[in-house]
């Protein structure tokens, strides 16, 4: 199996193709990946080998030159996560007005010439319904229209081993002369749940209590003046309930190192976790009791975990000289390891997609 990776970040979808070609022992090659955020890109080459790849850069200067495209040394899977901002509810919802909505046709640039045999992309949940439906059903009149048969649906990491709430449209593609197919989160979730997880090279986690360390270091705590905010609940529009010691984690976002309210990041308590779970402050003391005990945010290489990634990928990214501001934003930003793994899985064993 032959991958191209684009919209890359830290190589989710290359870190689930690798383990599906470890665990069905078949090769896996990735001919190359596309990365604009040098941070992003130096945590990719800090995790994997990348020598004699070809290395794309910004997706819109390789496509703007035709010869580019048409020189790409062949590949039989592309795969993207392209920029979701202009999608999101939390973006302007701008879509394929902005630029960054743009960035889809530069992936059918490059599949109007190569023709791959599969195509998988990821974006936000609200893909499916940004502009009434017509984002959706132009991206899939786009791929139609060059020989694909095209499925989508929504997943959720918290169905795959990830305790995390991830809703994440994925967008399925295969050359129609195959035939077609069935491609649903309920279809795959079933296969999933019939995997034997011993025979998964995956990591798999409960709740968030298996991600959560102990004895981290002090800059990841909280400090008395910012405790009040972090826990408030707001007010006017912007209230909502602020809660902490979540034992499924809330959406990971590319803000998060921004430290929002509780009621939109991940905060845990000390209690919470030395008590594996057991005891959660958060159930009976008021909001100025929990102000006075030590609450801490997510370290990176848990926000990574969440993710599906393991903790040494963002450890080894420090170490290389990646900020923890630029790590939180690349696990908010990533593809959820484990769900591209299990929508791999279900295709391979339907015999949908052929490694």
């Amino acid at each position: 199996m032959r991958h191209l990776e684009l919209f890359a970040g830290i190589g989710g979808f290359r870190r689930a193709i690798d383990l599906v070609g470890q665990d069905y022992h078949v090769p896996v090659i990735c001919v190359g990946f596309s990365e604009i955020e040098s941070k992003a890109v130096l945590t990719y080459k800090t995790n994997y080998n990348t020598e004699g790849e070809l290395e794309l850069g910004d997706i819109v200067n390789f496509t703007s030159d035709e010869r580019n495209v048409v020189e790409l040394p062949n590949f039989d899977l592309l795969t993207g996560g392209f920029p979701c901002q202009t999608f999101s509810m939390m973006g302007a919802m701008a879509g394929f007005q902005e630029d960054r909505g743009q960035m889809f046709f530069r992936i059918m640039d490059i599949i109007k010439f190569k023709h791959p045999k599969y195509i998988l992309l990821e974006n936000v949940k609200n893909l499916m319904t940004h502009d009434r439906g017509k984002t959706i059903r132009r991206i899939l009149q786009e791929l139609s229209a060059e020989g694909y048969i095209v499925h989508h649906d929504v997943f959720n990491s918290v169905n795959y081993g990830l305790p995390q709430v991830r809703n994440r449209t994925l967008i399925f593609a295969r050359s129609s002369k195959y035939g077609d197919f069935e491609f649903t989160n309920e279809l795959v979730s079933q296969h999933f749940n019939s995997l034997e997880r011993n025979d998964c090279s995956l990591c798999f986690y409960n709740n968030t209590i298996d991600v959560l360390a102990k004895n981290v270091s002090e800059k990841y705590y909280l400090s008395k003046r910012i405790k009040p905010t972090i826990l408030s609940d707001g007010s006017g529009k912007f209230k909502s309930n602020s809660e902490i010691d979540k034992l499924v984690a809330r959406t990971l976002t590319a803000s998060m190192h921004k430290m929002h309210r509780a009621c939109q990041d991940n905060y845990y308590s000390d209690m919470f976790i030395d008590s594996k779970g057991e005891i959660r402050p958060s159930t009976w003391m008021s909001k100025e009791e929990l102000a006075e005990i030590p609450i801490r945010r997510l370290t990176p290489q848990e926000a990574f975990m969440l993710q599906g990634f393991p903790s040494s990928f963002a450890s080894d990214a420090s170490k290389a000289g990646v900020a923890d501001g630029a790590l939180y934003k690349q696990a908010g930003n990533a593809v959820s390891v484990n769900t591209i793994y299990a929508v791999l899985s279900y295709l391979i064993d339907n015999n949908i997609m052929r490694m």
